[in-house]
This record gives structure tokens, C-alpha cells and sequence, in this order.
């Protein structure tokens, strides 16, 4: 039987680590050192040191595990794998807006145990942790234990009405192949609900859906570290997040949908007719 709530708490004491070199380098922003991964696409020294200090505490106390990280890369493991963001809004963080955070989730994989023992049916986010250093906001969940902020027990909001709803999404930057599969909805978005925000980091996005402050959030192109602690954050607080294709369990492949029980079909249902459908399940 794996102990979650020990998991949990040496990814806090990651994403700790990672936050402090991350605000450490905050306010020389000047002096980091920016190379381009490809186009829009980037990362400095912060994003490594960030995930040197994650990996560092990761390795030394869950050494069972696989782990998959944005910059230095690595594989999943046969029981359970973590992902790992340092840097979720490096675009922000590098333009010296305030809204960043680190994303830790860890994946259990399909026929290892879960928390009581029992073997995993497919592929289950397990353990979530999302940390915002700028506003001190530590977001965690544990699979069946649910999701809180500082400690505190979180919701998705109680929008009912699509045309209430506030969304969050990400409009393409990096991967364009989806500009004609993304931009009529989020025109249909505009005129169907009270507002869109791009706020630029995807994690963020998501634990702003567990704590109530969005009804819901798409996006389209994003990697999995992006979206994993994301995504049991958002179900634990009594949401839901689909894979938008259809293919995984969770969005493993960066195509993500979510929202409370109310919003988060009717924004599926918007979205679902512009897909292609060659791509989907």
C-alpha cells in the first residue's frame, strides 16, 4: 500500500525547493542567461536550477518512482511516474508577470496498486501538487482525499449557466498545427459565455478551476507536465477533466478540457465539432 500522504508531502517540499530558485532569480531577471528551445519556446537558467532543486528532493525520497521532466527530460517508470514543470509560465515569469507556478503530479500507471492496495484499471493521477510563490497559494490533491489551498478544502464553482461562465484557455504559441481546430471555437466562446482569459500558465489554469475561480478551461498543444497535477486537482474538487481527443485516460498528449459538472460538457460540446476528426477518438 503506497502512503499518498507522504507522497504529497515530499512534492511540496519540492515544489518548494524549485520556488525558492525561482524567486531568487525573480528580481535580476536581467542577468538570466535565455536560450531558445524553438520558436516561442524558451528556458533559462531558472527553469534548470528550478529543476535541479525539484529532481534533488524527488530522487532522494521516492526513488521507486519514474520521472519525466520538461527540461532534462527522463521516462516513466512500470508503477508510477512523476511530472514535473519548474516553470510553468516561463514566458510570464521571464516578462516579470506574476503569474507562474511550479506543477508536480505523479501518474499512476495501469496494474500498479493504488492508495488501498488495488490495481489501477488505466493510467490515474495520484497525487497533484501546484504551487504559486507569487500569491504563497499551495494547491494539492490526493486521489479519493480531495483538494485544497493552503490546506483548506476546494470547489469548482457552482455555474450552472454556460452564458455565466468564466473560461480560461491558451491560444496557440509554440504549435500552430491546431490554429484552424482551436480559433472557431474560441470565437463561439466570445459570444457564448460571460469571458475568456489567457492567462499563460496552464497549471495555474487548472487549479484556478478546482478553487472555483474559472468554470472551465480548454486548451489544445500543451505537454503532459503542464496538465498533470492539473488535472486531479480539478477532479478532486469535484470537476471534470477529459482528454479532448478521447484517446487517454487523462490528457497526457496536451489536449485538455475541463470544468465543474455543469460547464465543462456544454464547453466539450462547443468545442467537439471543429476537431478533426482523423485525430480523435
Amino acid at each position: 500500500m503506497t502512503d499518498l500522504n507522504r507522497v504529497q508531502t515530499i512534492a511540496i517540499a519540492a515544489a518548494k525547493a524549485a520556488a525558492e530558485v525561482l524567486q531568487s532569480f525573480s528580481k535580476r531577471r536581467a542577468e538570466l542567461v535565455i536560450d531558445h528551445k524553438g520558436r516561442n519556446d524558451l528556458v533559462s537558467q531558472a527553469d534548470r536550477l528550478a529543476e535541479q532543486a525539484c529532481l534533488t528532493v524527488l530522487k532522494r525520497d521516492t526513488p521507486e518512482y519514474g520521472i519525466v521532466a520538461e527540461e532534462t527530460g527522463g521516462k516513466p517508470s512500470s508503477g508510477a511516474t512523476w511530472y514535473i514543470d519548474p516553470l510553468d509560465g516561463t514566458t510570464n515569469y521571464l516578462h516579470g508577470i506574476p503569474q507562474y507556478a511550479v506543477s508536480i503530479g505523479l501518474i499512476g500507471h495501469a496494474g500498479s496498486p493504488d492508495q488501498d492496495g488495488l490495481p489501477l484499471d488505466v493510467d490515474t493521477p495520484l497525487v497533484a501538487v501546484v504551487y504559486d510563490p507569487c500569491r504563497d497559494e499551495m494547491f494539492t490533491a490526493i486521489r479519493g482525499a480531495g483538494a485544497r489551498m493552503n490546506g483548506v478544502r476546494i470547489h469548482c464553482s457552482s455555474t450552472t449557466e454556460f452564458s455565466q461562465a468564466l473560461l480560461g484557455t491558451g491560444l496557440p504559441f509554440r504549435d500552430y498545427s491546431f490554429t484552424e481546430e482551436y480559433m472557431p471555437a474560441l470565437k463561439d466562446a466570445i459570444h457564448l459565455t460571460r469571458g475568456i482569459r489567457r492567462n499563460g500558465a496552464a497549471a495555474l489554469d487548472l487549479a484556478w478551476v478546482a478553487c472555483g475561480r474559472f468554470d472551465g478551461y480548454w486548451e489544445m498543444g500543451l505537454a503532459p507536465w503542464d496538465v498533470a497535477a492539473g488535472t486531479l486537482l480539478v477532479r478532486e474538487a469535484g470537476g471534470i477533466v477529459e482528454d479532448l481527443r478521447g484517446k487517454h485516460s487523462w490528457p497526457i498528449d496536451g489536449n485538455i478540457v475541463s470544468g465543474n459538472t455543469a460547464v465543462e460538457p456544454k464547453l466539450f460540446d462547443m468545442v467537439r465539432p471543429y476537431l478533426n476528426p482523423l485525430d480523435s477518438r
